[in-house]
């Protein structure tokens, strides 16, 4: 498999902010590779830096084996970028958006394409529609279809669902397994966890550094521990009276617990016999697998 994207050593600060701290990433061609973490992490600023859009402080970025520092333009005529806010023009109706980045990336015969580009992301029939009208999935629909018009090897989203309802979220997902089918590499950020588990490899960020990059199988079965899934007649107070006793590592998540243990069975046991003795009546428990989300939480405690 080749190697399209190439990131060494990296480094970003805004003033005291360290943004990017030395990561190092590849991506291989056909990739879906998703660079995950939360608000703050460096996301944002790793793949403005891919796109030639921000400069590095330190380190190297090559697409296609080229830098993109010195090879700025002809990359960007390469790769397509989906940001983080809607970037489109609200006064401009769906078929004028796609015109308008045609025009910029000078595709001249351009109508074909779009023709495509709305079949496929399923806007055909609000095309006359002013961007500003469209609802949220819509708008993302669209910004996609903007980066796409034309034909990028590499396509950029920087958290393309956030925010989105479930349903466009679903129909995002539809569009780009179809992407990856044509070929195309999608580097993607996103601060959702399931989303994360649907990528062929994926790097955990957090404060700027890379701390776990696999495939989300691999990073999910490198713990070596099994969850345990509780819920009593008291949350609050479980988790309270646990995390000042126990060893295990304790995660709340809404109305359940979950405890990280390398012997569920004798922990369940220990848990049940505090829980007792504070008065909490266990309803129910679970063995299960680590999620992702348990993982990312387990390396940043650790």
């Amino acid at each position: 498999m080749k190697n399209v994207i190439s990131i060494n050593s990296l480094k970003k600060s805004y003033k005291e902010v360290v943004a990017v701290n030395g990561i190092c990433i590849n991506v291989d061609q056909g990739e879906l590779f998703g660079l995950v973490g939360p608000d703050g992490a460096g996301k944002t600023t790793t793949i403005r830096i891919c796109c030639g859009l921000t400069n590095a402080d330190e380190g190297e970025v090559k697409l296609f084996d080229r830098n993109i520092f010195e090879h700025r333009k002809e990359i960007q005529n390469e790769i397509g970028y989906l940001s983080q806010k809607f970037s489109l023009y609200g006064d401009l109706s769906v078929d004028e958006n796609l015109e308008f980045f045609a025009e910029i990336h000078q595709v001249r015969n351009f109508h074909s394409r779009r023709e495509e580009l709305l079949q496929f992301t399923r806007l055909t029939p609000f095309r006359k529609r002013l961007a500003d009208h469209l609802s949220g999935g819509m708008k993302q629909k669209l910004a996609l279809a903007c980066s796409l018009i034309h034909k990028p090897k590499i396509l950029f989203l920087d958290e393309p669902t956030t925010g989105v309802d479930p349903v466009s979220r679903r129909d995002f997902w539809k569009i780009l397994s179809s992407l990856l089918k044509e070929g195309i590499t999608i580097f993607m950020t996103t601060p959702y966890l399931d989303e994360a588990e649907r990528c062929n490899r994926v790097a955990l960020m957090h404060q700027g550094k890379i701390i776990s990059r696999d495939t989300p199988e691999r990073i999910k079965n490198s713990v070596g521990k099994k969850s345990i899934e509780i819920i009593t007649n008291d949350i609050k107070s479980s988790y309270k009276i646990l995390k000042s006793i126990i060893e295990y590592e304790i995660q709340i998540f809404g109305d359940r617990l979950n405890i990280i243990a390398d012997s569920p069975e004798k922990a369940i046991t220990k848990v049940n016999q505090i829980l007792n003795m504070n008065g909490i009546e266990l309803l129910s428990y679970r063995i299960v697998n680590l999620s992702l989300e348990n993982v990312f939480i387990h390396l940043i405690n650790k």
